[in-house]
């Protein structure tokens, strides 16, 4: 069945009803199995279909948006000599930073995290997702929202790619201008996060850090 409202086709909308214990379980069973997501530096090489790379953009562009704009552009990167490029230019600014443009405060805080300005992830990885955010349509319409919708849609990235089995990183050089040049993308474009996605190394080590409690990130009126 569908109806028309201000003049533009509405559809049913279609969800399968489970009961109550059931959407409890599934809850606890996203939950358990988000908790074993962690951010990994260490990849294998071993290569990941195009295939499964293309569900996981098309998973991240169901997210919602601002007025439907999807104001979004993925570009997976397998090509060896572009990831070689990256990685040049994003250990030049991760040396800045680390070398003088980070306070020490910042240092401090990412002590616990193991991390450097040294980025082989970058090339060791098999594919590269970097997201851009359209800060205007391709005609210089306007978006709505953008950073909130794209910011919403790196979620969903980053959840199925540890549903598919694979592991990931948030990478933000700052600035990251250099994925724009490199890539080549529209003047309406801004490049907004770099993802390494592939599968984890052999031997790989995390940090023993925790999240906050319930009680310490929810409020219930």
């Amino acid at each position: 069945m569908k109806k028309s409202i201000n003049g533009f086709p509405h559809h049913i909308y279609h969800q399968t009803h489970v009961a109550p214990e059931t959407v409890l379980n599934q809850s606890e069973h996203f939950l358990k199995a988000m908790e074993t997501r962690r951010s990994v530096r260490d990849f294998s090489d071993k290569d990941v279909p195009k295939a499964v790379i293309e569900n996981l953009i098309m998973t991240a562009a169901t997210a919602p948006s601002g007025a439907n704009k999807q104001p979004w552009t993925f570009c997976a990167i397998n090509d060896s000599t572009l990831k070689k490029q990256i990685r040049v230019a994003a250990e030049q600014e991760e040396y800045d930073s680390y070398n003088g443009r980070m306070p020490q405060q910042w240092l401090k805080d990412l002590a616990p995290l193991g991390t450097d300005w040294q980025k082989p992830f970058l090339e060791i990885a098999p594919w590269l997702i970097v997201v851009f955010a359209q800060t205007t349509g391709i005609n210089k319409e306007k978006n709505y929202y953008v950073q909130e919708s794209v910011g919403i849609a790196c979620g969903f990235l980053i959840a199925a790619i540890h549903q598919a089995g694979l592991v990931t990183l948030t990478h933000t050089p700052s600035p990251m201008n250099f994925l724009k040049s490199i890539l080549k993308r529209p003047d309406n474009e801004r490049p907004f996060l770099l993802l390494p996605v592939g599968y984890a190394a052999d031997e790989v080590f995390v940090p023993e850090i925790t999240k906050k409690d319930l009680g310490e990130i929810a409020v219930f009126i």
